[in-house]
C-alpha cells in the first residue's frame, strides 16, 4: 500500500538540477549519464563527432543534455530537459533546468514535482546571487532534499578549506529558508571526481559520491500519513442496461489512502457520505492510495461534478479569500486589480488579484513593497478573491492540493504558480499597506 522508501530497483527518484551560468551543470549531467552507463552508443558517437568538429580531443559531455540548437551554439541551457535513466539500485527522472536568471521560472517548472534538488556552484566563485535564488525556489516548492554540488574542485587544487567554506555558507542560508536536509559533495564534473566514482584527489572527503547519495536518499512518503484528497475529474454514468444505476467519480488520488467505508466530505458543498466502492483497472478494490487513478462510488446520491474534492480526514475549509506565496512566470507583470483564472487541481474559477502584499528579496529574505506588481521571476505574496469557494490545503502540508496556477483569461497562458500559505519560516516584514481594490467577483 505505502510508497516504498527502500533502496530498490523499483523505487523512483525525481530530481532537478540547477546552477549559475558556466558552473558546469550540463557537463555534470552528462558525466552522470555517461559514467552510470546510461548513454546509448549512437548518442556517444554523435557527441564525439560534434566535439571533434569543434577541435576538442575529448567528448564534450555537456552536449548530451543541451538538446536545442541554440543551447549547443551558445553553450547554455535554455529549456527544461527531462532525462530518464536507471541504475541497478534505482530509477531516475532528472529535470535539467537552466542557470540564467531570466530562466528561473523554468526551474520552478522542473522542481515543482522533484523530491531532491542538486544545486551546483563553481568552487572558484562560491555562493552567488543565483545560488541563493535556486535555494529559495527549492525551499518555496518544499523540495525535501537538497544537494550542494561544489564543482570545479580541480581548479582550486582540490582544497578542503574552499569546499568547507562554501558548504557552511550555503547550509546556513538554506537553514534560514527552512530547508532541513542539505548534503554537500565536492566534485569535478569534467574529471569525474565524486560524480559516480570516488575521487583519488580528495581523500579528506569521506562522504558519498553524488550518484551514491541519489541512490540511497529516502524517497516517497507513506500515503497514510496524509489525509485523503480526491479531486473529481470526470463523472461516469453509463446508464446502460448492464449498469443502469452506476455513478462513479473518476480521478487521481492526490494524497492519502481511501478505503471502502471511509466517511468523506464533498467540497465545496460540505455534504458528507461514505465510500461505497472503489474501482481500479476494471476491478473492485477495498482501498486506493496516491497517486493511483481510480473511480470512487459513494453511498449517497450527491450532486458532484468535475472540480469537486472528495476529502477524508480533516477537511480544508472552502474559501473565496486566498493568501499565497507565488512565483511569477510570465513576461507580463502581475498587478493588483488583474482579473485572472485560477486553476486548482481539476477546478478552474474566475479570480481577482486584490493585493500584491510584497516581493521577497532573494538576497536578504526581506519583504519589499509589491505595489508595483510582480515581474517575471519575482517571488512574492498575493491576496486573491475567487468567484467560487475553493478547498485548498496549505502548501506546506500538501504540495498537490496546496498549489494552483493563475491563467490569463484572454489567451489561456500561464501567468503565475501559487502556493497557498507562507513561503518560509523566517521572512522579515517591512510592508506598507496595499490600496483597496474593487471586487469584481
Amino acid at each position: 500500500m505505502s510508497t516504498t522508501t527502500e533502496n530498490s530497483a523499483t523505487s523512483l527518484l525525481r530530481f532537478a538540477t540547477a546552477g549559475s551560468v558556466d558552473d558546469g551543470k550540463s557537463t555534470l549531467v552528462g558525466r552522470l549519464l555517461h559514467d552510470s552507463k546510461s548513454v546509448l552508443a549512437d548518442q556517444l558517437e554523435a557527441v564525439e563527432r560534434a566535439s571533434l568538429s569543434r577541435g576538442q580531443e575529448a567528448p564534450d559531455l555537456a552536449l548530451l543534455t543541451d538538446g536545442l540548437r541554440a543551447e549547443r551554439e551558445q553553450g547554455i541551457t535554455i529549456d527544461v530537459a527531462y532525462r530518464y535513466f536507471a541504475t541497478p539500485r534505482r530509477r531516475f527522472i532528472l529535470a535539467d533546468t537552466p542557470g540564467h536568471v531570466q530562466y528561473t521560472r523554468n526551474m520552478v517548472t522542473g522542481a515543482s514535482t522533484a523530491e531532491l534538488a542538486v544545486v551546483l556552484v563553481d568552487a572558484r566563485n562560491g555562493v552567488v546571487e543565483q545560488t541563493r535564488r535556486h535555494a529559495a525556489v527549492a525551499a518555496l516548492l518544499r523540495v525535501p532534499h537538497v544537494v550542494l554540488a561544489v564543482n570545479k574542485m580541480d581548479l582550486v587544487e582540490y582544497a578542503e578549506p574552499v569546499f568547507a567554506a562554501i558548504a557552511e555558507e550555503f547550509t546556513a542560508y538554506a537553514a534560514s529558508l527552512g530547508v532541513k536536509d542539505v548534503v554537500a559533495v565536492p566534485i569535478s564534473a569534467l574529471a569525474g571526481d565524486n560524480v559516480v566514482e570516488p575521487s583519488a584527489h580528495m581523500d579528506w572527503y569521506g562522504g558519498p559520491t553524488l550518484l551514491e547519495h541519489l541512490e540511497t536518499v529516502p524517497v516517497g512518503t507513506d500515503p497514510s500519513l496524509q489525509p485523503a484528497r480526491f479531486p473529481v475529474q470526470y463523472v461516469i454514468r453509463p446508464q446502460s442496461d448492464e449498469h443502469p444505476d452506476y455513478r462513479g467519480y473518476a480521478g487521481q488520488l492526490a494524497s492519502g489512502v481511501l478505503r471502502v467505508g471511509d466517511r468523506v466530505t464533498v467540497l465545496p458543498s460540505g455534504h458528507t457520505t461514505t465510500v461505497a466502492g472503489i474501482d481500479a483497472l476494471g476491478r473492485e478494490t477495498d482501498l486506493a492510495w496516491a497517486p493511483q487513478s481510480v473511480t470512487v462510488r459513494l453511498a449517497d446520491d450527491i450532486d458532484i461534478s468535475r472540480g469537486d474534492l472528495i476529502a477524508a480526514g480533516p477537511a480544508p475549509v472552502p474559501t473565496k479569500d486566498i493568501e499565497a506565496t507565488v512565483s511569477h512566470l510570465n513576461e507580463r507583470p502581475l498587478r493588483a486589480g488583474d482579473k485572472v483564472l485560477l486553476k486548482h487541481t481539476t477546478r478552474t474559477v474566475r479570480a481577482l488579484v486584490k493585493e500584491i502584499s510584497y516581493r521577497i528579496d532573494i538576497d536578504t529574505l526581506e519583504q519589499r513593497s509589491g505595489a508595483e506588481g510582480l515581474s517575471v521571476n519575482d517571488l512574492g505574496h498575493v491576496v486573491l478573491r475567487t468567484a467560487e469557494p475553493l478547498a485548498l490545503d496549505g502548501y506546506g502540508e500538501n504540495r498537490r492540493t496546496g498549489s494552483f496556477l493563475l491563467i490569463d483569461p484572454a489567451d489561456g497562458t500561464t501567468l503565475t504558480a501559487g502556493m497557498a500559505g507562507e513561503a518560509f519560516d523566517t521572512v522579515r516584514t517591512d510592508t506598507p499597506d496595499a490600496p483597496e481594490e474593487e471586487d469584481w467577483v
